[in-house]
């Protein structure tokens, strides 16, 4: 595929629910910068929250922005100093590029660098665009064979191993995970893939309940109903952000379980029953973003283990991009649309 590298069209957020489309200069690569031409870019909420309200907490929206950070591109040219993937590679973009000189940084801990240039977060570009640079540590060469869109669904599914992580799923657990969106449903199936004993997926929809076994979920509980599963399981992988979900999902460990919480609330602020927490010796942690979760996610993927492609159940071009960041709240048995670019 020959593609014209003397333009560069984007789609670009210039107000809340209002999208254009530009054209661009080519980025020029700088030292240990890789030019990739993207080709696939899947939509996360965070997207869709900075679309329709132009914020998202402290991060807000003050110049036109373009949006979306879960992508896949082909490399087209190198910076100086990079050459680590050969032109023609097709890879998983890593949307987060720290300092590397901070604490956390040098502790491994890259995701909670405060200085890190994450795509689509204000005021950092995003992937709704035909050509973008990335640092080339931050690519991942994806294996023959992955098509664009799955090397794209790679961040998300990167998600997920790091919540894994966090709750140190090991086979014979009995894990709950709340929500039953694209991030719960990848957290079932990795929690399934490290070989938990039961995954159990909450939900107040019934489609996505339904959905739930194709990703790993041995059974489906109807969120009205998760109260009568108090003390059941070793770990709660919290996905849906609502205050509601989390207390019954504490309530659902058994003592000693785990919790991670994954999904984020509107407003940031939720109560917790700190009685049963101590009363039971509950770990509760936050996660944010991943680090180091690439190659992992990739390897599940390879494998068959982790399917992420049905997913996706609407498919756009980049003139399309702002019907792609309206698809599932116009039809919410659309998990999750992607721009091919």
């Amino acid at each position: 595929m020959s593609d014209d590298v003397s333009q560069n069209r984007a789609a670009v957020l210039t107000a809340p629910g209002t999208m254009v489309l530009q054209r661009r200069e080519v980025p020029r690569p700088g030292a240990g910068e890789v030019l990739i031409r993207v080709r696939a870019v899947t939509v996360c909420g965070s997207d869709v929250h900075y679309y329709e309200h132009g914020r998202i907490g402290d991060f807000v929206v003050q110049a036109p922005l373009v949006l979306g950070h879960e992508c896949s591109g082909t490399v087209v040219s190198h910076g100086p100093g990079a050459g680590r993937h050969p032109v023609g590679t097709l890879v998983a973009v890593e949307p987060g590029v720290p300092c590397g000189r901070c604490a956390q940084c040098r502790a491994g801990a890259y995701n909670l660098c405060q200085d890190v240039r994450f795509l689509a977060t204000p005021p950092v570009d995003g992937a709704f665009t035909q050509y973008l640079v990335v640092h080339e540590d931050f690519l991942h060469a994806v294996p023959d064979g992955m098509d664009v869109v799955t090397a794209a669904l790679v961040e998300p599914t990167a998600v997920a191993v790091w919540a894994n992580r966090k709750a140190a799923v090991d086979p014979g657990d009995r894990v709950l995970v709340t929500g039953a969106g694209p991030i719960g449903l990848l957290c079932a199936a990795v929690a399934s893939a490290r070989g938990a004993a039961d995954v159990v997926v909450s939900d107040v929809s019934e489609e996505r309940l339904a959905r739930a076994v194709e990703f790993g979920a041995t059974r489906t509980v109807h969120a009205r109903d998760l109260a009568g599963h108090a003390g059941t399981f070793t770990v709660l992988l919290e996905c849906s952000g609502v205050e509601v979900a989390l207390r019954n999902g504490l309530a659902g460990l058994s003592p000693a379980g785990r919790a991670v919480l994954v999904g984020m609330s509107a407003d940031g602020n939720q109560s917790i029953p700190v009685g049963l927490v101590q009363s039971r010796e509950l770990t509760l942690v936050g996660t944010f973003r991943y680090a180091l979760a690439y190659p992992e996610a990739i390897d599940l993927i390879r494998s068959g283990r982790v399917t992420p492609g049905p997913l996706v159940g609407a498919r756009f071009d980049l003139d399309g991009a702002e019907s792609a960041l309206r698809a599932s709240s116009g039809n919410p048995s659309i998990l999750k649309a992607v721009v091919l670019v």
